[in-house]
């Protein structure tokens, strides 16, 4: 067999893998290595600085910094787009006429302007990001960052119309593929699941000690979750509480320490994370959206015991029957009195490693990518 080659071009550093954003692009990139796929790998930089793990996967990895000044805000383009415009990523791409997997809207300028024609070019579609953006303007107290998202929801809107009609896709979520076909007339989209770290579901059988939430907390909508669950639904429960994760806010520091019975853990590691997890009897994770898919769902599902959530958490990623679902605090209240006295059986673990390898089969999927890139060659 010829060799393959392929060329990846993701938003951010995709290593280390420690957030949701980028941990899908990871175990993509090791599973097809592993199939023999010759990776050229284009990565924006923001924050996160060039990592040599990367080279263990990749033929080469080229790095663009992304362009965050002034000059880049537009009312036609949205800026996740637009600071991402690089001439030198197309000048790379033009060396070859190898596919190219464009990971997220952000990514996809290249492909808008119709530059990666006569090539074989897919769309990883992360979230229907207008959605995504429109919920976190709802969120915002900042009105200038309030203004922004309202901004960019609005560009992205029409942009993602504009894209949904020439090129073909491929959606984290059932949800986003139905966004695209009914509201944009997509005709080439498909559902293809994310790919994990984890490889079976391993609950701890027995009764756990706190209810656990956990996000990146520097996300004013997950920010928003951790304050409705500690007024609306902790605010009448006497049951240790934990909220962890990335960067709270001086304000959710000072309402966790307000609240008896509940913990905030700023800036836990991989290690720290997984143990809480582990040793929670509930990881509660309602959801103020529903596009995408919830990676910190698929993380407690794997490795923890009872998931309660609202409707918008699980909405379009099949696991509804793996979770109890609540709606408003009441439900919420009513669930975790319940669950909170009902030990987890390890039974349970056998029938979520069922759903969840029917969903989330690195191999599986890959092989699907592979089809997509090289069937007819």
């Amino acid at each position: 067999m010829a060799e393959r080659y392929l060329h990846i071009i993701t938003h951010d550093v995709p290593w280390p893998a420690d957030f949701g954003g980028v941990m899908d692009l990871f175990y993509k990139i090791k599973i097809l290595h592993q199939n023999g796929i010759k990776i050229y790998l284009h990565c924006f930089v923001n924050k996160r600085l060039p990592q040599e793990e990367l080279n263990k996967y990749c033929e080469a990895v080229y790095y663009y910094e992304r362009q965050k000044n002034a000059s880049h805000f537009s009312f036609r383009l949205p800026l996740i787009v637009s600071t991402r415009r690089s001439a030198e990523l197309l000048l790379n791409l033009q060396k070859d006429n190898y596919p190219v997997l464009i990971e997220g809207i952000h990514c996809s300028y290249h492909l808008y302007k119709g530059k990666l024609i006569n090539r074989i070019a897919l769309l990883r579609l992360h979230n229907a990001e207008f959605e995504y953006y429109h919920h976190l303007a709802l969120h915002e107290k900042n009105l200038f960052r309030k203004f922004y998202y309202q901004h960019e929801s609005r560009l992205l809107k029409n942009y993602e119309n504009q894209l949904a009609k020439k090129v073909k896709i491929a959606a984290v979520s059932d949800h986003d593929v139905n966004v695209y076909q009914q509201l944009f007339s997509a005709p080439n989209i498909k559902h293809l699941p994310v790919f994990l770290p984890y490889l079976k579901a391993a609950g701890k059988e027995g009764i756990g000690c706190f209810c656990l939430y956990h996000a990146n907390l520097s996300i004013n909508e997950n920010e928003a979750a951790a304050i409705w669950l500690l007024q609306q639904v902790f605010n009448a429960i006497e049951v240790p509480f934990v909220i962890a994760g990335k960067n709270p806010s001086q304000k959710l520091a000072f309402l966790a320490r307000e609240h008896p019975h509940t913990c905030l853990v700023a800036n836990p590691s991989d290690k720290e994370l997984h143990d809480m997890i582990a040793k929670a009897q509930i990881n509660i994770l309602p959801s103020f959206n529903n596009t995408g898919v919830k990676l910190k769902l698929l993380n407690a599902l794997y490795n923890g015991r009872h998931c309660l959530v609202n409707k918008a958490g699980v909405e379009g990623s099949g696991l509804d029957t793996l979770c109890t679902i609540a709606e408003d605090a009441d439900d919420f209240k009513t669930a975790i009195k319940y669950l909170y006295a009902i030990p987890y059986v390890i039974e349970e673990n056998e029938k979520r490693q069922q759903r969840l390898q029917h969903l989330y089969d690195n191999q599986k999927n890959a092989d699907k990518l592979i089809e997509i890139f090289w069937s007819e060659q």
